[in-house]
């Protein structure tokens, strides 16, 4: 699964992008999960850059780390043929889109897009991550690493 957040900064200055959709000048963390939301890949930039040009960056880093991987899944915001076309210049994959339905009402629970939305919130748990302190990508890109290998030491310890 593939998603994206867009984090608040501080005022320690580096990378920062106006997001038009949250309206704020913020960062945004690109984020691969397995089936199961523990973190496969992470890549923070400007929040200026949307959702489908974003993922090429991310599944392009993926590839040489995972190369069985092949099938990701993604909301809305990452549909559209210029995507397609970036995945297939980086080798054979194939994406589906969870979209909600049109005549559905209220709350409803999407098949797979829960996984990374409960991936951002294990992350989010971690008072280094609720806003992004950090002065520069790499830092809060090993963050984001540090936190997932927590979380999976606590599910490790914890049978």
């Amino acid at each position: 699964m593939i998603d994206s957040q867009s984090v608040k900064t501080t005022e320690s200055g580096g990378i920062r992008g106006y997001d038009a959709g949250k309206k704020t000048k913020d960062r945004k963390r690109h984020i691969i999960t397995d089936t199961n939301g523990f973190l496969v890949h992470a890549v923070v930039h400007s929040a200026d850059i949307q959702d489908r040009d974003g993922a090429p960056m991310v599944v392009k880093d993926v590839r040489y780390s995972f190369p069985w991987l092949r099938h990701v899944f993604a909301d809305g915001g990452y549909a559209g043929d210029k995507l397609r076309q970036a995945l297939t210049k980086t080798g054979d994959w194939t994406i589906e889109i969870i979209k909600r339905s049109d005549h559905a009402k209220g709350f409803i629970v999407l098949p797979r897009r829960w996984v990374v939305e409960r991936t951002f919130a294990w992350l989010n748990g971690n008072r280094r991550l609720a806003k992004d302190f950090e002065h520069t990508i790499a830092s809060a890109t090993a963050w984001i690493f540090m936190a997932s290998v927590q979380l999976l030491t606590r599910r490790i310890a914890k049978p």
